[in-house]
């Protein structure tokens, strides 16, 4: 058995990859235990991995089709396996259970499913190769998802509007927030690269400097946060989360160490957060973080709840009763495994991008307490 943790790997490239070492995450497929041997066909969003156990080491995890699992193992090669190889198994851990009674399953012919059921169980019909191939299609059409906000906001400021439009994204098989705010670094970085070569001169009108690469924005946590405010600015009236003002000075703070006005705040006290953050730790932290950018929160994002009992807990912590999200819960029977994500306000990212004093500049009608019209 390795000693180094291999990283993870999509199925449709473990053939390139034998003989070697593999980490893989998806659902159990189909299951075949065949005697001393187990087979689990893995199956993620890019296909499928024949994946071989003793039946005996598998006996204790219960598997069950459509259990969120991992695998690490060997790539060998195997003639008669679909795909020309594949994995002997070290170790199985189970991410996630799917519920006992599920109305179908992702290997199902879904021409024997109603409509109605496959709009019911959303994520598993999503699973199926024929479900899924639809929304491939009108993926690669849209390109991305974008979705229009609506907020009874309280506020009137510079900052605030009661519609805005919203830049999604969200991922599964997380190990962490760490890994949605490398996702989030990532994708900022190509959004200024192709900015700056695009259109340039147009922005040298609104700022001075050409806009930064994001990959080494730094990740502080909110007891720091706090603990920086209280050193360098005297602030001692931050609690759960971060005002106006703090969000300028933690920025200009960043600036100074980093060279890049933007910091990822993560730990914010979980009861500030929605029901749905995943913790961080044990000490009353979430999992959830902003991305503060020149002075202004342009992102709120983290890893969510992905076990039924989990989200139930959280609801009956804050004195709602479950059954009152019973539609959204019934998805998590269905095998949800760890993810996570993020929303960038688009208005207010397009106003740090041009320094403007006001997100209204950055909207062709806006909407606030005040204004509704035209």
């Amino acid at each position: 058995m390795s000693t180094t943790k291999a990283r993870r790997i999509f199925t449709e490239e473990v053939s390139a990859l034998c003989p070697g070492e593999v980490r893989l995450k998806g659902w159990v497929y189909r299951l075949r235990i065949l005697g001393k041997t187990a087979f689990i066909i893995l199956r993620d969003c890019t296909g499928e991995a024949q994946c071989v156990i003793a039946s005996e080491a598998l006996k204790d995890h219960k598997l069950k089709v459509e259990d969120v699992i991992e695998i690490s193992g060997t790539v060998r090669a195997e003639p008669r396996a679909r795909t020309g190889c594949e994995v002997d198994v070290s170790e199985v851990h189970v991410l996630n259970r799917a519920g006992q009674t599920l109305p179908f399953q992702s290997a199902a012919n879904v021409e024997t499913v109603g409509l109605d059921t496959l709009l019911q169980y959303r994520p598993l019909s999503l699973r199926t190769e024929a479900v899924g191939d639809i929304f491939r299609i009108q993926a690669a059409i849209l390109v991305y998802e974008t979705a229009h906000v609506y907020r009874a906001e309280p506020h009137a400021s510079s900052r605030h509007l009661t519609e805005y439009y919203s830049l999604d994204v969200e991922f599964g098989f997380i190990e962490g927030p760490e890994d949605v705010i490398q996702f989030e670094r990532e994708l900022l970085t190509d959004i200024f690269a192709n900015l700056n070569v695009k259109y340039g001169e147009l922005i040298r009108k609104y700022r001075t400097d050409l806009l930064p690469s994001m990959l080494d924005v730094p990740i502080w946590e909110f007891d720091t946060c706090l603990e920086i405010l209280r050193a360098d600015f005297g602030r001692t009236d931050m609690e759960d989360d971060l005002d106006p003002l703090a969000e300028r000075q933690l920025c200009e703070r960043a600036a100074q160490e980093n060279g890049i006005p933007a910091v990822f705040v993560l730990g914010f006290p979980l009861s500030a957060r929605p029901f749905y953050t995943a913790p961080r730790g044990s000490q009353g932290a979430a999992g959830g973080f902003d991305l503060l950018f020149q002075g202004l929160e342009i992102t709120t994002g983290g890893q969510r709840l992905h076990r039924r009992e989990d989200l139930e807990s959280a609801l009956r912590s804050r004195f709602i009763a479950p059954a009152n999200f019973e539609s959204h819960l019934a998805m998590f029977d269905l095998g949800m495994p760890p993810h996570g994500g993020f929303a960038v306000g688009l208005e207010r990212l397009t106003c740090q991008v041009l320094n403007l004093p006001n997100v209204r500049q950055a909207v062709l009608y806006p909407r606030d307490r005040y204004k509704i019209t035209p």
